[in-house]
């Protein structure tokens, strides 16, 4: 078990040695690129890590221990953005160095674990998965033109400048990082995929309505990430209470009751000047 044991080791520190040089390649490209390049690490991430993750156990799912490390490496690419150039970026190339390896480290023992997980393991995945898309709803904000908002009053407030294509954009994106995360804590809770399937859509509703709420309200700066997260917390907090409770004509009337809000949002939002 030992030699296995620090294989998986090293191909843990090869992916995050990976990366860390994706990121850092990419806080160098060219802002109107950068969009790009930071939603293409996720795939790069995922199909790194599937052959590592899936050859540790016949049967196991690598897919779902991927989706918080790659979301987490896509997220960071783009909120790095915000590090000014220069020594500042070794810390925060750090931070993210050594969080993504205590993710898949994680994920990894999960992946192998025939008893599957306890409630400690849940509520670490949880965890891991909040901190992730606090990162990653920060990180679209930053690189969509406007999408992060000035304090009223303060030189240059970008409250205004959102497009409405760009506004799409930030919803979308903020969508899937919830679909994303949502699905991941969801697998844990229902015994089926579809289940947990239609569980993570209801995430990326709520994120998506809450995202666009936010635009319209005017949120500055990190504030609409951090209530982003919350908002994320919070649906899941609400799933987590009485599973026993829950029947699938639930997801049903959740999901048009989040349609119509969206709705709402969507026109309210075409009330903000922009």
């Amino acid at each position: 078990m030992e030699p296995d044991d620090q294989t998986l080791v090293f191909a843990r520190r090869e992916l995050v040695l990976i990366a860390v040089v994706l990121v850092t390649m990419g806080r160098f490209v060219p802002s109107d690129d950068a969009f790009l390049a930071a939603g293409m690490l996720p795939v790069v991430m995922l199909l790194a890590g599937m052959s590592v993750v899936g050859s540790q156990r016949p049967g196991n799912r690598p897919l779902e221990a991927l989706l918080v490390p790659a979301t987490l490496t896509g997220g960071t690419a783009a909120a790095v953005h915000l590090v000014p150039v220069g020594l500042g970026l070794i810390p925060a190339l750090l931070a993210f160095a050594a969080f993504l390896d205590r993710v898949l480290a994680l994920e990894m023992r999960l992946a192998t674990q025939v008893a599957g997980a306890s409630r400690s393991d849940r509520s670490r995945v949880l965890l891991v998965a909040v901190i992730t898309a606090f990162i990653a709803f920060t990180g679209v904000a930053a690189l969509v033109p406007g999408g992060m908002a000035e304090p009223v009053g303060a030189a240059g407030s970008g409250v205004d400048a959102l497009s409405p294509a760009w506004l799409l954009t930030l919803v979308i994106d903020d969508a899937v990082i919830g679909l994303a995360l949502g699905y991941r804590v969801a697998v844990f809770r229902y015994g089926t995929t579809l289940t947990a399937l239609r569980s993570a859509v209801t995430y990326a509703i709520v994120v998506a309505v809450a995202a666009g709420t936010i635009r319209a309200v005017g949120l500055p700066r990190l504030v609409g990430p951090a209530v982003l997260t919350l908002v994320f917390y919070l649906w899941d907090a609400l799933h987590g209470t009485a599973p026993a409770r829950r029947r699938e004509p639930r997801f049903l009337w959740e999901t048009l009751l989040l349609v119509a809000l969206g709705i709402v949002v969507v026109l309210w939002n075409q009330r903000v000047p922009g």
